[in-house]
């Protein structure tokens, strides 16, 4: 790290240490125009406060399932309405991976509590097929 106050500097590798990610993953960043570090005189890349913001940015929207084309999207645009938009969109689909992860947990919970000793055989389970399958089609579930 260069260090001289306000101009501190620092190495695609401490950079990286600092978040505990690899050097290629900032790489990529920069590639997909998430970061923008300067260049040294003999052209290393040379990363300024607002890159650590950025890379922080970053890291906190991936953990909120964000992808990095959508991440590169909202930092792309200036206009909040297109920002809203996005995180709109993002929304739904979260609370749609949500209410999926509810119904996969609510299947598993009721055969972890069903009295049948093969939770296949349970009327609840059944009901729960014969609807994924349609209401006129025949259950037939393999012993």
């Amino acid at each position: 790290m260069k260090s001289s106050g306000e101009n501190e500097t620092f190495s695609i590798g401490a950079l990286a240490e600092r978040f505990g990610l690899a050097a290629h993953v900032l790489r990529h960043w920069e590639t997909m125009g998430l970061l923008t570090p300067v260049r040294d005189a003999a052209g290393r890349r040379r990363y300024r406060a607002a890159d650590l913001t950025r890379v922080a940015v970053v890291l906190r929207a991936k953990e909120t399932g964000l992808s990095l084309d959508t991440i590169h999207s909202l930092a792309a645009t200036a206009d909040p309405g297109v920002r809203r938009d996005i995180l709109r969109q993002e929304a739904e689909t979260l609370r749609s991976r949500i209410a999926a992860a509810q119904a996969s947990l609510e299947l598993i919970e009721c055969a972890l509590d069903c009295d049948h000793e093969d939770f296949t055989q349970c009327a609840h389970f059944r009901q729960m097929v014969a609807e994924r399958i349609g209401a006129d089609a025949p259950v037939h579930i393999p012993v």
